[in-house]
This record gives C-alpha cells, structure tokens and sequence, in this order.
C-alpha cells in the first residue's frame, strides 16, 4: 500500500484524484488546501491528516520522512499557477509527483523541472485523461492505419459555462489560470499532437475572456478549434436538454462521439503510474507549448460574432471564424 499526499484537496478535481488513490487500493496520508470545506474526505479518507497552513504541512511531511514513514507520492491539484513551486516541494520532499494539467504554465519551467527530477531522483507524471479515453484509443489507431501521407481535416469544439464566480477565482486571472486555452484546452492539444504529430503552425483568431479559436496545422491534420465558458455559446439543442457543457471533435466530417468514459480515467492513470507506464512531464511539453503561444499570439483573424449567435440557436455545424484578408 503506497502513501500518498494531496495539494489542493478543496479543488474541483481533487475527489477525482482521492478516488483514484483509494480505488488503486492506496492511502492517502496527508493532505492540504487554505479553504477547509473539504468534508468530500469523509467519503474516502476520513482518517487523513488535514493542513490549512503550507508551513504545517511541510513539517508534518518532513516529520514523517524523519521517522521513517515517508510519502510515496505528493498529487498535486493547486491552480495553475502554483503547480511548478509544490512540484518542486514534492521533489524535495523525497517523493513522486502526480500533478493535474496544465503541468506548468511556460514551456521553460518544464525543462527546469526536468533537472529537478535528476537533482532529486524523482519523477514527475501528469494527468493525461484523454490518452486513456477508448475512444481516443481507437482513433489513434485508424488514424496509425491510414497512409503517412493523409492529412486529416478537424474541427474542435469545446464548450463548458462557467458562472460569475470563474472571473473572481484563480481562473479568471490570465497570469494565475493561463486563460482559456490554458485552463480547459490543453488536454484537447496533447490527444491532438499525440495522435496527429508536431506542430507546423498556430494561428490564433480570437483569445479573450470567455472564448478562444484558432487553426493548428500538424504533421497529419489541420485542426480548427474554438473554446468558451459562455453559456451563451452553448447550442439552444444542448439547453433544451438541460445540459450546459457542449464538446465535439470532427475527424474528416465524421464526430468522434466521447462524451462517456470519463469517470474512470483518473484511476486508470494512478494505475500507469504506479505500475511504471505513466506519462511522464516530458509528454507534456509539446501542449503546454501550443497554450504558450495561444497565451502570447497576435490575433491574425477577426471573429464574427453575429454568426456564432446564429449557429448556437441552431446547431453548431462548422466552427464560428471569419477571415479578414
């Protein structure tokens, strides 16, 4: 049975995480997060130690590595923008890593993790769902089947509402969440360049608070992508049926239906993990490029807001850009 410690057991994705540690038959020994409404620990470590201070926190960590009871690993699910500082404090700590996406915000503090991971003799692994999802899995592979020479045509669509309280948070804030490509994109970029290889190009239509679209042109697909947070933005379909999340990836025309499976793939990716074939901050790198040059691109298209109002009171059938030459 590994220990385990949690970073940010208040967060949205925390549960996923202790479920993945209990379900792989694990402990988790210690966890902290400044808020302490976190009776979600009850439903899987009732007798875990809790921290609301980092200070106590890190000498109670210290202290168990003094007596001989040192965590296996430290799972990380703070914002954003303090992945980098208690991925290093894991490392220090004498443990393994597991931290949520994205990794890091710039492409430069991966490669500066990746000299702490030899530094300490540690390693660093990332949650990388969508890897594990079967229906990813199986579009890996035709797309494996098909000539080298295919180029695949893609069209990205991610919708998720976000109320008032998202542009208060940690979220809001480019500097802290890394903006909207950043904080709900990235996951969609890695299963991109995993399954259609590097980057080429990265254009950049639209970035602003709430909504994002581009066109990325890969070694074997040209994918246009289009992100918001918008409850507008999501299709009048979608909210007759109550629902306020909209997602849909097209491979050539033809949707990618993806919408289950989900649940389970934290555990599936605590058990890689553990079992030595985890992805490791290394396979990160090339996402958190693409958000980094989203976060820092000039805007080379103008965005039509009309018509993406037109299309989400219908249905969405090809993805809202208009080209100014």
């Amino acid at each position: 049975m590994l220990k385990f410690g949690l970073i940010g057991a208040a967060g949205y994705i925390a549960p996923r995480h202790m479920r993945a540690i209990k379900e792989t038959g694990n402990r988790l020994d210690a966890a902290f997060d400044p808020y302490d409404g976190v009776g979600i620990m009850d439903s899987y470590f009732p007798e875990a130690d809790y921290f609301v201070e980092f200070e106590r926190f890190d000498r109670h960590i210290s202290k168990l590595r003094n007596q001989n009871k040192a965590l296996d690993y430290i799972s990380i699910c703070s914002p954003n923008y303090l992945h980098d500082s208690h991925i290093r404090f894991a490392l220090r700590s004498g443990c393994q890593a597991i931290c949520e996406k994205p990794i890091v915000l710039n492409p430069w503090n991966v490669d500066a993790l990746m000299d702490e991971e030899k530094n300490t003799n540690q390693e660093i692994f990332t949650i990388l769902q969508l890897r594990h999802h079967s229906e990813i899995l199986k579009l890996r592979d035709y797309v494996s089947s098909q000539p080298t020479d295919k180029i695949f045509e893609i069209d990205l669509t991610y919708l998720t509402s976000r109320g008032n309280w998202y542009y208060t948070s940690w979220k809001g804030d480019e500097t802290k969440s890394g903006g909207i490509a950043t904080n709900i994109g990235v996951h969609f970029f890695d299963m991109l360049t995993w399954i259609f290889g590097d980057v080429l190009g990265n254009d950049v239509t639209l970035n602003s608070h709430d909504r994002a679209s581009g066109f990325l042109r890969l070694e074997k697909a040209n994918v246009k992508w289009f992100l918001g947070i918008n409850y507008e933005l999501v299709p009048a379909e979608e909210k007759k049926k109550g629902l306020r999340t909209f997602r849909s990836i097209k491979v050539d025309g033809k949707e990618i239906e993806f919408s289950n499976g989900f649940t389970d793939l934290h555990t599936t990716s605590y058990e890689a993990i553990i079992n030595g074939k985890g992805f490791r901050i290394s396979e990160a790198k090339k996402a958190v490029e693409i958000v980094h040059s989203i976060r820092n691109a000039e805007i080379i298209h103008d965005f039509d807001p009309d018509l993406l109002h037109s299309l989400c009171n219908h249905k969405i059938q090809n993805h809202p850009f208009k080209r100014r030459d």
